[in-house]
C-alpha cells in the first residue's frame, strides 16, 4: 500500500507552485496539506478552493481577511501569517514535504525550519543556500533531513551522480566515484546574440522575456544578467561540497542538456529533457522512484543540433562575480546576493539600466563592509549582513539615479 504524502508548497503562487501543483493535482498518492502565497491572494484563494489545503499562510496583515473570504466560501482551512506562519507549517507534525519555491530571502527562515525539524524538503528557493549554505546543510544532517534540489541544473547533476554521492555528497571526493567536474548549463538568456550596448538599452520586456523557459519576473532578469547561473554555482557548491574551481559554466542555447557530470575516465554523463521545470520537480517529489510529470517528451528525431558556448565574463560580469563572491566566502555571498535583489527590483522600477545591475553588484562587493561571521554563526547574524547589504545598495541605486 503506498503511504499519502503531504506536501507543503511554499510560493504557491509562482512558476514552481504552478508546476508542482499540475502535478500533484494528477497523482493521487500525494495530498496538498498547505499552500503559501505572498502578491497574488486571490489566485490563492482559488488554489485554496481547488486544493483543500488543511493550513494557508498569508502576508500577517492579510490574515483576518483571508480567514473571512475562506469562512465565507465554507472553507475550513487554519490561516497562518507572516514569517511565523511560514515556518510552523514547515515543522508541522503533518506535513511530510516542503516544497521551498517562496521566491528570495523571505524562503530562508521557513527552509532552515524545515530542515531542522527532519522534513523532506523539495528545494527551490536559492537564498537558503547562497546566504546560508554551511548552516542550512550542517541542520539537513545533522536532523537527518533530506533534500533535493528542484533547479532543472542541480537536479540533472543529481540525477547524474552516484547513488552513494546522492546519499551523501562528501562523497563526492572519493577516487573511485571519479567525479572530476560538474558542468552547469546556461540558456544564455534573451541577449546572448546582442551586444553589450544593446543590452544597456534593453526594456524590462525585452529583459524577462526568457527563449525557453516560463519563469517569474525576478530569476528571468538574473537569466538575462547570468547572475541566475552565478548564483546557481554557489549552491552547487554546497550542495556537492566542492570549490568552485570544480564547477564550470557552458552556455547551451537549445537548454536541452540541464547539466552534466564529468568524471575521471572521460565520460559526461548529462540529463537531457524539454525545458519544462515539471521534469525536476516529478523527479524530486518521487525519489528514488519515477512519476509522470506532464511535461512535453523530447523528440530527439527534432533535434537539429546542440550548441555548447564559452560565457563572455565582460558582457556577463554578474557570474564573474559570483565566482569571486564564492573564494571570499559566506559574507560575499550574502552581500552579493542582496545587492542583486535591490539592483533587480530597482531595474524592474524602471530606476536604472540592466547593465547597471552588475555595476552595483560589483560596487557591493567589493565595497560595503559587514560584520565577520563566526563559526557559530546562525540564521540572525545571516539576517543581520543581509539587512545592512540592503540597506547600502539601496543608497548606491540612489546615487546611481
Amino acid at each position: 500500500m503506498v503511504m499519502t504524502q503531504r506536501i507543503a508548497v511554499l510560493g504557491a503562487t509562482g512558476s514552481i507552485g504552478d508546476s508542482t501543483l499540475a502535478i500533484l493535482a494528477a497523482q493521487p498518492q500525494y495530498t496538498v496539506y498547505a499552500l503559501s502565497g505572498y502578491h497574488r491572494l486571490d489566485k490563492l484563494f482559488e488554489l485554496c478552493k481547488q486544493f483543500l489545503p488543511k493550513r494557508v499562510s498569508v502576508p500577517t496583515a492579510a490574515v483576518d481577511d483571508f480567514a473571512q473570504r475562506l469562512s465565507t466560501a465554507g472553507l475550513d482551512i487554519d490561516v497562518v501569517g507572516g514569517e511565523q506562519g511560514l515556518i510552523d507549517i514547515a515543522v508541522d507534525s503533518q506535513t511530510d514535504t516542503v516544497v521551498a519555491a517562496i521566491v528570495g530571502a523571505a524562503g530562508l527562515p521557513s527552509t532552515l525550519a524545515a530542515a531542522r525539524a527532519g522534513k523532506r524538503i523539495l528545494l527551490a528557493n536559492k537564498e537558503a543556500l547562497v546566504m546560508a549554505g554551511q548552516v542550512m546543510i550542517n541542520a539537513v544532517k545533522m536532523h537527518n533531513a533530506t533534500l533535493l534540489p528542484l533547479d532543472s541544473e542541480h537536479n540533472a547533476i543529481f540525477q547524474c551522480l552516484p547513488l552513494a554521492i546522492q546519499q551523501d555528497n562528501t562523497q563526492i571526493h572519493q577516487l573511485e566515484h571519479g567525479v572530476r567536474k560538474l558542468w552547469l548549463t546556461a540558456s544564455g538568456g534573451p541577449f546572448l546574440q546582442q551586444s553589450f550596448e544593446q543590452m544597456q538599452q534593453a526594456s524590462v520586456a525585452q529583459a524577462v522575456k526568457h527563449p525557453n523557459w516560463s519563469m517569474g519576473q525576478k530569476i528571468s532578469v538574473d537569466s538575462a544578467t547570468m547572475m541566475n547561473k552565478g548564483l546557481e554555482l554557489i549552491e552547487a557548491c554546497h550542495l556537492f561540497d566542492l570549490t568552485e574551481d570544480k564547477i564550470n559554466v557552458v552556455i547551451h542555447p537549445q537548454s536541452i542538456i540541464h547539466s552534466m557530470v564529468e568524471y575521471s575516465d572521460g565520460s559526461f554523463l548529462a540529463q537531457l529533457g524539454s525545458p519544462d521545470m515539471k521534469t525536476p520537480i516529478a523527479h524530486a517529489l518521487s525519489y528514488p522512484n519515477r512519476i509522470e510529470s506532464g511535461s512535453q517528451p523530447l523528440d530527439l528525431y527534432a533535434l537539429s543540433g546542440l550548441e555548447f558556448i564559452k560565457p563572455d565574463l565582460q558582457k556577463f560580469a554578474c557570474l564573474r562575480l559570483a565566482r569571486q563572491a564564492m573564494q571570499s566566502g559566506t559574507q560575499a555571498t550574502i552581500v552579493l546576493n542582496a545587492a542583486n535583489e535591490i539592483a533587480v527590483a530597482a531595474f524592474l522600477d524602471g530606476q536604472i539600466r540592466l547593465t547597471d545591475i552588475a555595476d552595483i553588484n560589483e560596487q557591493a562587493l567589493n565595497d560595503i563592509q559587514v560584520p565577520p561571521l563566526t563559526e557559530t554563526a546562525d540564521i540572525e547574524d545571516i539576517l543581520t549582513i543581509d539587512k545592512i547589504a540592503r540597506h547600502l545598495t539601496d543608497k548606491l541605486v540612489a546615487k546611481l539615479n
